[in-house]
């Protein structure tokens, strides 16, 4: 079973683009799948905010993986998780935090190549990727490598370096590249067009262009991050702001009934 999802997960790859939206607990998690989506991936940060901290290596390893197993279980579309760095300060490490993920049921991960020290040297994220993909077969396991080229500002040409970075990771056994913090659609027209692999970008965050308009970028995977958990929260502190001020209860227009969601909750 765990296979099967995997390949189907891998599949959507290899279709005209999907949106791969990222919930932060097993009730979020319900109402994407409800909703339709083939597949759902994990935020750390959303997981990080409805611990009440934040985003960015504040949870721990075993807080992330039990998080991410309740998200598992509540769902029965593949599930690709949040890992962020790895969650230790080698490869070994790596490889450990990815077999603890399979066995929860996970069929793929972001790996980033960047910590709050900055970008890892490209030959140590290679090494990470590699423990990554030999603790997870390619067919078992879509690992989706992030480089965080764009955001790290380390290079006079993050084009360049990103491109570097990606096909040095595909190499290594990585099934696709993320690529979040870049917004220029020519830019990201031409990275689709040099990597070699199917492309990752975050929409929502810095970047505001819509799905159909990546898709025709070249783009395959597009993911949220921490969007909808923001969107969330914003609305929980307008509701919170309005019932402070006036008492009024205008925030539940349109909200589900409590019957729809216990019953979309018990099947």
């Amino acid at each position: 079973m765990t296979t099967d999802k995997a390949a189907a997960l891998l599949a959507l790859h290899v279709g005209p683009g999907f949106v791969l939206p990222n919930a932060w607990d097993a009730g979020s998690a319900r109402i994407l799948e409800q909703v339709g989506f083939p597949a759902i991936a994990t935020t750390s940060a959303g997981i990080a905010w409805s611990c009440g901290v934040p985003d960015g290596g504040a949870i721990d390893r075993d807080t992330m993986l039990e998080h991410v197993g309740r998200i598992v279980a509540a769902v029965g579309v593949p599930v690709t998780a949040d890992l962020e760095d790895g969650y230790g300060a080698t490869a070994d490490d790596v490889g450990r935090t990815v077999s603890r993920a399979v066995e929860l049921g996970v069929v793929g991960c972001n790996l980033e190549d960047a910590a709050k020290g900055g970008l890892f040297g490209i030959d140590e994220a290679v090494d990470r990727i590699a423990a990554a993909r030999a603790a997870a077969p390619r067919g078992t396991f879509v690992l989706n490598a992030r480089t965080d080229t764009y955001f790290a500002g380390a290079s006079d040409d993050a084009f360049a370096e990103t491109v570097e970075r990606a096909v040095r990771y595909v190499e290594a056994g990585a099934d696709c590249v993320f690529v979040p913090g870049v917004v220029e659609e020519d830019t990201i027209r031409r990275l689709a067009a040099a990597i070699p692999a199917p492309l990752n970008v975050v929409a929502g965050l810095a970047n505001l262009i819509d799905a159909p308009t990546l898709f025709s970028l070249g783009v395959k995977r597009v993911s949220l991050g921490g969007s909808l958990a923001r969107a969330t929260l914003s609305m929980l502190e307008r509701a919170g702001r309005e019932l402070l001020d006036s008492g009024t209860l205008g925030f539940l227009d349109g909200a589900i009934a409590y019957p729809d969601l216990q019953r979309r909750f018990g099947s």
